[in-house]
């Protein structure tokens, strides 16, 4: 049976498309002497693996937790006979680190950056016939130059760093486009005046249409002539306005069609506005109870065993009382972010920036060049309500961070994306930001109770006082009026397996279930009763391997009766609207 089956990105679909994963060759090449060896030009490799799962994984039958610093894949392609009168794209969701593409021993195509979907035009190289399909990843995770999250530097898995992945991690597809075929699409909302504004990069000449729906009914369509094809703007107006709003993802259906090419899509119609320390959705202002998710699984590591586990760790999460997440040191695949939409669950895009030596210039280049493909890739998720794309990047050996990058960073975040708020670094040094953040794990309500100050910038003081890590950077400042909140708080160890000998955790664990329960609903109300503040964080949604701060478990158990933390945690707070 071929895992994931389902079609990676519904935001971008075709009917002509097949599905790559199952069981494709696989060979270690710890020395990465394999493209010196040719490989690529083997006819067969040495074992096997199930694709789309890491080597790391259980579910990917090979489960070698070692540092993997190069694989190989191989496996046959055929190509149906009716798809030889157009073009043959291959697509990687995500491949870590950097991969190369062969086909029948030639290279097709390469790709750096372990977090951003990829393709290859593969048509060139096709033969009749079988093919022979190989690709060759190098990953590094001790390189500081690129981002590899909380995958562990160490051999062993310890406190808030885990199990590595490399190679293969999202679905592989390959799919039919005619000649002339849309390449991609950028969706941009206008709720004032019933429009969505569309962007379309065109590959060939044809007759652009899109047609929106809503519950099955037509309410807008327009087409527009492209005869060279490149890039296009419209305005599609909608007869119908019906919000996206959290807890109900109002989605409309988008068909495109140019020349023959047909591509099946969706939007959500919603507006996003900072107002002072208040974040609007559609002009209400709204308290986002937020909840740090990290997206690991026992058995698929980075990849989620099913579509049915990426959708119940959602409504793990909305049972909780939380209305979205922090996709936290991570790219989440868009998969995730459908459902994400279509349940009206807020998030935050995050790069997996850990790893990096800020203090070193040479990491900016890869930076940039990667989480300007993942804006690109997600721009139209209606579910995203802001911008992270780097997390407490303060330096532990106190050398000078090259404070450009990050300025860097916030600047072509927000030229590339000037509809969503953007925080430079989370919970790190502040050179230029939308949003001021904190991260604070006072275990103690009383000290906490600091953070809750007002006003807000009093509140900042405090933990700049207490904070190890950044409280003397000069750049490190709050403007008065500046939204606010806390997107890292409580992270309470609670473990339920006694066999965990390292079992890790912020602070000291409470001794009962109660003192848990008192402690979390403390620290949580003095935020909630903040009307300064637009939103908290919780860490974390799960345990993850020996870090045993979540709701649940790793493997998705409740702790506690998930009732106690929806109660606390979906009372009306002092900033948002009723």
């Amino acid at each position: 049976m071929i895992p994931r089956q389902e079609h990676p990105n519904p935001q971008f679909e075709r009917e002509n498309w097949i599905n790559l994963n199952g069981q494709w060759e696989f060979e270690l090449d710890l020395s990465a002497s394999g493209l010196d060896r040719a490989l690529y030009q083997k006819p067969h490799l040495a074992s096997e693996i199930t694709v789309p799962f890491c080597p790391e994984s259980p579910l990917s039958g090979v489960g070698n937790r070692d540092f993997l610093n190069c694989v190989w894949y191989r496996r046959d392609l055929t190509v149906p006979e009716d798809w030889k009168n157009g073009r043959v794209l291959l697509h990687f969701g995500a491949v870590d680190y950097e991969a190369r593409i062969f086909l029948n021993g030639v290279q097709m195509g390469f790709h750096k950056g372990g977090y951003v979907s990829f393709t290859v035009d593969i048509t060139n190289g096709l033969t009749e016939g079988v093919n022979s399909l190989c690709v060759c990843a190098i990953d590094n995770t001790r390189d500081t130059t690129i981002g590899s999250g909380k995958q562990c530097q160490a051999y062993h898995s310890q406190g808030c760093s885990y199990t590595r992945t490399t190679g293969i991690w999202q679905t592989v597809w390959m799919e039919y486009v005619p000649n002339s075929y849309i390449k991609k699409i950028r969706l941009t909302p206008d709720i004032h005046n019933s429009t969505l504004a569309l962007e379309a990069d065109l590959i060939g000449g044809g007759e652009l249409t899109a047609e929106a729906f809503y519950d099955g009914s037509s309410v807008g369509k327009i087409t527009l002539s492209a005869p060279l094809g490149g890039n296009v703007k419209t305005l599609l107006p909608l007869s119908e306005l019906h919000l996206w709003e959290v807890g109900n993802g109002r989605l409309y259906d988008l068909k495109l069609t140019y020349g023959e090419d047909r591509v099946s899509s969706y939007f959500g119609m919603r507006h996003l506005q900072l107002d002072g320390f208040r974040f609007l959705i559609n002009g209400k202002s709204v308290f986002q109870r937020l909840v740090l998710d990290q997206g690991f699984y026992p058995d698929g590591i980075y990849t989620a065993p099913s579509e049915e586990a990426l959708i119940r760790d959602i409504h793990l999460s909305m049972e909780a009382g939380f209305n979205g997440a922090r996709l936290h040191q991570k790219v989440f695949e868009p998969r995730f972010l459908y459902h994400c939409d279509r349940l009206g669950y807020i998030v935050w895009g995050e790069y997996a920036n850990w790893g990096i030596d800020f203090t070193n210039p040479n990491s900016a280049l890869p930076l940039v060049d990667e989480w300007r493909e993942i804006l690109d890739r997600d721009y139209n998720h209606p579910a995203i309500v802001g911008w992270c794309p780097l997390n407490e990047t303060w330096d532990p050996s106190n050398k000078a961070l090259y404070e450009s990058i990050l300025r860097t960073i916030y600047r072509m975040t927000v030229l590339t994306d000037p509809t969503r708020p953007c925080i430079d670094t989370s919970g790190g040094i502040h050179i230029e930001t939308d949003i001021y953040d904190i991260h604070d794990y006072s275990q103690d309500s009383a000290c906490f109770a600091e953070v809750a100050a007002l006003p807000v910038d009093k509140c900042i003081e405090n933990h700049r006082k207490r904070s190890r890590h950044h409280h003397n950077h000069p750049a490190c400042r709050y403007e008065n009026g500046m939204a606010m909140f806390v997107s890292e708080y409580g992270g309470i160890k609670w473990d339920i397996n006694s066999n965990e000998a390292n079992a890790w955790g912020y602070g000291n664990a409470p001794t009962t279930e109660q003192e848990f329960k008192t402690r979390y609903k403390a620290l949580t109300d003095q935020l909630l009763d903040n009307p300064q503040m637009f939103g908290f964080c919780y860490t974390q949604l799960t345990d993850v391997e020996q870090e045993v701060n979540g709701i649940y478990t790793y493997n998705r158990e409740k702790k506690f009766d998930t009732e106690f933390f929806h109660s606390v945690n979906t009372r009306h707070a002092a900033i948002e609207d009723d």
